[in-house]
């Protein structure tokens, strides 16, 4: 017997600093029941820093711009990698400021439609 975890869709949100941007969207989807939800950061002072248990639990990952992608793409070579979805969020707002969640929730919504059919 599975346990409704088991079904939910595991998704990684990944910023630089893990301060402002992947944190707020980890807030943002927490409660998302469809969902189970981390946050990390690539740099090492992040305050949660990603790491390889991070990237093999994946099943979606959602990164802030294109560096972030290339990044995680070189570093975590040797694992097989799930689909890398990148949002274009501006590094300029701060942790749960409206604009970001405006700008999360219009980047992250449609995907997750498509993802959860």
């Amino acid at each position: 017997m599975s346990s409704p975890e088991n079904n939910r869709l595991r998704v990684l949100f990944v910023c630089s600093l893990n301060q402002w941007r992947s944190p707020t969207a980890e807030v943002l989807y927490r409660n998302d029941p469809r969902l189970d939800v981390r946050s990390a950061g690539l740099r090492t002072n992040a305050t949660r820093h990603l790491s390889d248990a991070d990237v093999v639990w994946a099943q979606v990952i959602f990164v802030m711009d294109d560096e972030q992608k290339v990044w995680i793409q070189k570093r975590f070579r040797s694992v097989t990698l799930p689909r890398i979805h990148v949002l274009d969020i501006p590094d300029s707002l701060v942790y749960m400021d409206p604009e970001l969640q405006r700008l999360l929730r219009l980047a992250i919504d449609p995907e997750l439609t498509a993802l959860l059919r």
